[in-house]
């Protein structure tokens, strides 16, 4: 166990994504195309996505239990950076390949 997982609560065999979203606002379909985009980018590495509905504008982005994208703080996230932040705590060191490219 890595010093990142165990400061990020996320250990092996426990690699969960939680995506909050606000049902009021409709942000399912959002939610869904971010976690399909994760589910896609990290197959081998994620345990478990889940989808939680929400109320009052929430659109949170959890590993484990720690939040790695809010929505009031940051704005709605671009999904390569939901990406990084994910695999900073799931798979530190792996690539994004093309998505991480510099011009």
């Amino acid at each position: 166990m890595t010093t990142a997982e165990t400061a990020s609560g996320v250990t092996p065999g426990t690699r969960r994504v939680t995506i909050e979203y606000c049902t009021q606002c409709r942000w399912l379909p959002r939610a869904a195309w971010l976690a399909q985009e994760l589910l896609t980018t990290f197959e081998a590495e994620l345990d478990e996505l889940a989808l939680k509905p929400g109320t009052g504008g929430v659109f949170v982005v959890r590993v484990g239990d720690e939040v790695v994208w809010d929505r009031r703080e940051q704005g709605f996230p671009e999904p390569t950076a939901v990406k990084r932040a994910v695999r900073d705590r799931v798979a530190p060191g792996r690539t994004l390949g093309h998505s991480e490219r510099t011009p």
